[in-house]
């Protein structure tokens, strides 16, 4: 944990990595349509972040697991839990803010679309350094 030297769980479960999704011909083949499904959005949001107190990642800590995210591509929604290593996690803000999704305008439909936007929890100079160490990936072999 950043700048704390008090570990709320000291000795964590570490669970194994589900490992690289097999790319098929058909996932490949831009002139096929390719619906987003729940283990692409794992695979993209999930097994680079880590843990702000651990060197591991979310998902070798089970906090995030594949099942829980709910994709509806005909909707274009996406929807995601992740649960805690222990029920009284002070650290489920910063992973909330961790698992980050960019969501921006269409170029050339609004007349603000160039306008910065930041959420007011990552104007905290502190709390921002947490995050992106969250973000930052160092994937462990």
């Amino acid at each position: 944990m950043s700048g704390g030297t008090h570990l709320e769980n000291a000795n964590p479960v570490i669970f194994q990595r589900s490992g690289e999704r097999l790319l098929t011909a058909t996932d490949e083949d831009e002139d096929i349509h390719d619906p987003i499904d729940d283990r692409e959005i794992f695979d993209i949001l999930f097994v680079s972040i880590n843990d702000p107190e651990h060197p591991l990642s979310l998902e070798e800590l089970n906090v995030v697991e594949q099942v829980r995210v709910m994709v509806n591509d005909a909707e274009s929604t996406v929807g995601i839990e992740f649960t805690p290593t222990i029920p009284h996690c002070s650290m489920a803000t910063l992973i909330g803010l961790s698992i980050k999704i960019d969501v921006s305008i269409t170029p050339g439909t609004h007349a603000s679309e160039d306008a910065e936007r930041v959420a007011a929890a990552l104007e905290n100079s502190s709390l921002l350094e947490v995050v992106n160490q969250c973000l930052t990936t160092s994937r462990s072999t």
